[in-house]
């Protein structure tokens, strides 16, 4: 019965003892999963954007284009934040250049094939 109350005496000091290296290998594992986060999604993710927007602002008349939803034309007309595009024919459609996503003139398929 005496050893049971010191093993119960003792438990709670064995608890209250922190170890040290413990919470350390814990923030640097925290940084570790933020910085593969930063290298392997975010940066990536920027780059991408900002050869998106540079296409959006480079965009002139002739250059054939794919929307968003999967519509191939060529751009007529561009205005600031718009893009007048020929589908087919007569047919023209009028969208936001947020919405335009890929390049397939000439000069772009040179470049892919590099």
């Amino acid at each position: 019965m005496k050893s049971l109350i010191f093993l119960l005496d003792a438990a709670p000091q064995a608890a209250q003892q922190p170890s040290a290296g413990g919470s350390m290998s814990m923030w640097i594992m925290l940084i570790l999963i933020f910085v593969v986060m930063y290298f392997f999604m975010i940066r990536p993710q920027r780059k991408q954007q900002k050869e998106l927007q540079k296409f959006r602002e480079g965009l002139k008349k002739g250059d054939k284009v794919v929307t968003v939803g999967g519509i191939y034309g060529e751009i007529i007309e561009v205005n600031d934040k718009t893009a007048l595009i020929r589908v087919d024919g007569d047919v023209k459609l009028r969208v936001d250049k947020q919405g335009l996503v890929k390049d397939y003139s000439e000069a772009a398929a040179d470049e892919y094939k590099k």
